[in-house]
């Protein structure tokens, strides 16, 4: 099912984020929004704080102070098992897969039921979507390549029907045909309407299916504007290695 994407109502907002780890500060009044099926990234180097902002957001992390609301409810204090049933799906940077488990298995362990008003994700529409998947169904995900490992991850988490995903450095580590893979199949999701919020470090794959841009350096936001916006100068001092 085609669905345009619509920008006109917020779906996530992050106001004044403080976030610790025991007593080293890691977020400074971070501050981001993104509409529905808008994609967006976060760009920076390593270590400025992107991987905080999503554990501040999904719950795995408890936020010193600030607010985070998603579709208008408070979720700065809920741990990751009602974020996710709220419909925010999490993709870590370090993929988790069942390794002893099959494609098929993996998929089932990630099973939710449908959202009102959305067309339910099977396994049989994901291998629509990841085609290197289906012929490998049965296949133990421990078997599987990095950039299969990948895809399974992200397929494992719309099996959970979420309203917006995050994804931590998907193509952190993946040969550029899979990376062109993943670019393609996360404007297909867009395309169904599915919000996306993404940490990135490849300007390019970012440029190609982003909306929106925030750069992120010391834990703040320093830089915001829409892809087509950002500037080179403004990438290479946040962001460039």
């Amino acid at each position: 099912m085609h669905m345009e994407p619509t920008f006109n109502d917020i779906m996530l907002q992050v106001s004044g984020l403080n976030t610790f780890y025991g007593k080293a500060q890691i977020l400074f009044d971070l501050e981001l929004e993104m509409k529905r099926g808008e994609v967006v990234v976060l760009l920076g180097r390593n270590g400025a704080g992107k991987t905080t902002t999503f554990k501040s957001i999904i719950g795995i992390v408890s936020p010193k102070s600030g607010e985070i609301t998603y579709k208008g409810e408070s979720i700065e204090k809920m741990p990751p098992f009602k974020t996710c049933a709220l419909g925010l799906g999490y993709v870590p940077e370090d993929r988790r897969i069942f390794s002893g488990l099959t494609i098929l298995e993996n998929l089932e362990v990630g099973k939710q039921a449908a959202r009102q008003g959305a067309e339910a994700w099977t396994p049989e529409r994901l291998f629509e979507l990841f085609p290197n998947l289906a012929e490998r169904r049965n296949q133990a995900g421990g078997t599987l390549s990095g950039g299969e490992q990948q895809m399974l991850t992200i397929a494992r988490t719309l099996m959970g029907n979420p309203d917006m995903i995050i994804l931590d450095e998907p193509s952190e580590g993946l040969a550029p045909v899979i990376v062109d893979q993943l670019a393609i199949t996360i404007q297909k999701l867009k395309d169904q309407g599915v919000s996306i919020l993404l940490a990135e470090q490849n300007l390019n794959f970012a440029r190609f299916i982003c909306d929106r841009a925030y750069l992120i350096y010391q834990g703040s936001v320093c830089h915001e504007s829409t892809i087509d916006e950002l500037s080179e100068e403004a990438y290479e001092r946040y962001c460039a290695l």
